[in-house]
């Protein structure tokens, strides 16, 4: 059973990031074939993460009413569905289905913390490292084959399309292996999101890390192909270059909650994995061509181990997986929302032609302060609820 669920966890983890990944390095063809303006482009790489922020906390609450293996059924066929949709040339099934692939992502992507909180507790942080890595090999695979797909099928369309597959094959194999049972009255009085949650510091220091870090990944994915090829990359050299980015972070993502092990707390694995995406950024933006491959891999290292550290952090900063779901659903939640705020920023940055050194400047200034909030997350501590039902931050013995 327990294997079983994580070969799940893990197909599941491949569909959350290729609906992302796979857009950017097709950017040019759907601008050349829309008409869209450059803000409207912009758009469409911000518009997913936004959702994703916007629909993360309604994961806890369909979780309380129809159950968890439920609710990340019903986030994958709409996955399906999105995908499906926003394969298109016109405008307003391009952006409907953008808009959706980000609601479904945001929800299985809140949920999945708590089921490894819930069904996999003894090594929690290990295991999500292992789902993790399935979501950066699912983003390299988006951003390494879109243009090769749209090559092979004759359109940026059906190159999009195609991840659909993927996601009808995830939601069949979990709703036929996990049992989907529906939560009791008991089952459904969970810790309710609140003032409590909002007041308190640890869960704003976690919120504003995701976020924070979150808005470089975006950036990477939305907006990297574009400025590599600004500094004289080819198209597909570009796509393939984010590609292997991507890719690298596989091992990252193993790796990280094995590293943060060692020492007391997650404090200088978070920092360490922080300066990695600094130097890459340099490399690939202020750097000769020569620099270029050890930027993506310096890149890949720090925002896949960041991005697993963070996630492992949903679980080690929680008390039980009540407190995880609804930690993981204001994370994600307003997390993704600043998050947005990246992509939409460096679009912005590009119609008013500001250089690629000013763009430098601004992802440095961000890099700079995630560092300082993960020297505040990354403290042992722990959030819990007292005999009150408010939310209390708690030392982490042991």
């Amino acid at each position: 059973m327990r294997a079983g669920l994580i070969v799940l966890l893990v197909l599941v983890g491949l569909n959350l990031r290729p609906a992302l990944s796979s857009l950017a390095p097709l950017l040019a063809r759907v601008q050349a074939e829309t008409g869209l303006p450059a803000v409207a482009i912009g758009a469409l790489t911000t518009l997913p993460v936004l959702c994703l922020g916007l629909f993360a906390p309604l994961a806890p609450w369909l979780s309380r009413r129809i159950g968890i293996e439920r609710t990340l059924s019903l986030s994958l066929l709409l996955l399906a569905v999105a995908l499906a949709l926003r394969a298109s040339a016109s405008v307003w099934p391009l952006f409907a289905g953008t808009a959706l692939v980000g609601a479904a992502i945001g929800i299985a992507g809140t949920v999945l913390p708590v089921l490894v909180k819930r069904d996999l507790p003894r090594g929690a942080d290990l295991m999500t490292g292992v789902y993790t890595m399935a979501l950066c090999l699912g983003g390299a695979l988006g951003a390494g084959l879109s243009i090769p797909l749209a090559e092979w099928l004759g359109s940026w369309q059906r190159s999009l399309a195609s991840w659909s597959l993927l996601a009808l094959v995830a939601l069949v194999c979990w709703r036929l292996s996990a049992p989907h049972p529906i939560p009791d009255r008991v089952a459904r009085r969970q810790v309710k999101p609140g003032r409590g949650l909002l007041r308190s510091p640890l869960a704003w220091q976690v919120t504003l890390l995701m976020g924070s870090q979150s808005s470089l990944a975006y950036i990477v994915f939305g907006w990297l192909p574009l400025l590599l090829q600004r500094r004289g990359a080819g198209e597909a050299e570009a796509g393939f270059l984010v590609g292997a980015s991507v890719f690298v972070q596989l091992f990252a993502a193993l790796a990280a909650p094995w590293l943060a092990r060692l020492g007391r707390d997650q404090r200088p694995a978070l920092v360490v994995l922080r300066l990695l995406i600094g130097v890459g950024f340099s490399c690939l933006l202020q750097g000769p061509p020569a620099l270029r491959w050890p930027g993506v891999v310096a890149l890949g290292l720090g925002l896949g181990g960041c991005f697993s550290l963070a996630m492992a952090l949903l679980v080690l900063r929680s008390a039980t997986p009540a407190v995880a779901g609804e930690l993981s659903g204001m994370t994600q939640g307003i997390g993704y929302c600043l998050a947005a705020l990246g992509p939409l920023g460096v679009g912005v940055m590009l119609q008013l032609n500001v250089s690629l050194t000013g763009i430098w400047i601004a992802l440095t200034a961000v890099v700079a302060v995630s560092i300082g909030l993960a020297l505040l997350a990354g403290r042992r501590l722990l959030l819990d609820v007292d005999e009150n039902g408010q939310f209390v931050t708690r030392d982490r013995r042991g």
